[in-house]
């Protein structure tokens, strides 16, 4: 019987990811990681009930110092640099599919397993696994899996690829008479008390002084009380007047700037990006056909990726809405995730 070492978060999805590994005759063992000062006990508690009503082996590992080395020590030091970081991002690669994948290697378990909507196959046409998007459009997972390391994707199974409608899972949970069936999903950052990050930043000495708004042209049109208040896009809260509507465009954390302008400025067909991560072997000497996303919750756009010296440059056949730098760019081809990495810069 193959063992898997599956994540436990105390979330229903996670608890039927058990399930159904059960059912698919796997040995299953549960492991809880606690990553932050602020870890709710409750959630620590319901993960040990599941495992207990599941009758699986369940673990509890201490990893707050590393996970505030690589995600919330890496979300402070953007926000000093004017990026606006995806700890989502940072947690996958080095905590959940990072320190979780040595952890299941010391157990001598033959897989990995998280509670995630994405899909890992065999391709035919690559020759080889590949990270490929969920059955679910929308609740698809796979623009934050990007940046896992491509070796150890046959050693991942996402038990929930294959599930469309969130009321299936919980359908699942009740018929196993599992306490989390109707638990609320969680939509804040885990280590921001009250999804407050302004506080949390603050809290954490990043630097907050007054400075001026700008156009592009240097027009002052005000002044802002600090520019980790404002994410590009941003429209209302400006605290100024102008002869149309006016969006954040820039923030320059050297001059201490929030540079706004027009919706029309917000747009952009060209960006760099680096720290790159690709999942699949494919040549990236020639100019590469692709779809790619900008942020979580916009559509794949049609673009033309080239790679040179570790810095991937975009070109989209439509300009995308508000390009942040420090948030991740994804690329795809089909439905297979080609890699992707941190936005540097965008170009109109």
């Amino acid at each position: 019987m193959k063992k898997v070492l599956l994540g436990m978060s105390g979330g229903v999805d996670s608890s039927v990811s058990a399930v159904i590994l059960q059912k698919q005759g796997y040995e299953v063992i549960g492991l809880t990681m606690l990553l932050c000062e602020n870890e709710q006990f409750t959630a620590l508690e319901d993960a040990k009930k599941v495992c207990e009503k599941l009758k699986i082996e369940h673990h509890v590992v201490d990893l707050r110092e590393e996970f505030k080395k690589h995600v919330i020590d890496n979300f402070i030091c953007s926000y000093e640099k004017a990026k606006t970081p995806n700890p989502c991002v940072e947690c996958n690669k080095y905590m959940k599919f990072g320190e979780f994948y040595k952890i299941a290697q010391d157990l001598n378990c033959d897989y990995i397993a998280t509670g995630h909507y994405a899909k890992i196959e065999y391709s035919e046409k690559y020759k080889e696994y590949v990270l490929t998007k969920s059955n679910s459009e929308k609740k698809d997972q796979t623009y934050f899996l990007y940046n896992i390391d491509k070796k150890i994707l046959p050693k991942i199974i996402f038990p929930l690829s294959d599930f469309e409608d969130k009321t299936e899972i919980r359908k699942i949970a009740e018929e196993n008479g599992l306490i989390v069936a109707k638990k609320k999903d969680s939509q804040e950052i885990c280590f921001i008390p009250n999804n407050d990050y302004i506080s949390f930043l603050k809290n954490n000495n990043i630097k907050n002084k007054k400075g001026k708004i700008v156009l592009r042209s240097g027009e002052i049109l005000g002044e802002h009380n600090g520019i980790i208040n404002y994410t590009i896009g941003q429209r209302k809260g400006l605290g100024i007047s102008y002869k149309e509507p006016i969006y954040v465009l820039k923030l320059d954390n050297i001059k201490n700037e929030v540079i706004v302008g027009t919706e029309n400025e917000l747009y952009s067909n060209k960006l760099e990006a680096n720290e790159l991560n690709f999942l699949l072997n494919i040549d990236l000497t020639k100019p590469l056909e692709i779809k790619a996303k900008v942020r979580y919750r916009a559509k794949e756009a049609e673009a033309i990726l080239k790679v040179k010296d570790g810095i991937a440059k975009v070109i989209f056949k439509e300009p995308q809405r508000a390009i942040t730098p420090g948030q991740s760019i994804v690329f795809y081809k089909d439905n297979t995730v080609l890699g992707g990495g941190k936005i540097t810069n965008k170009f109109s």
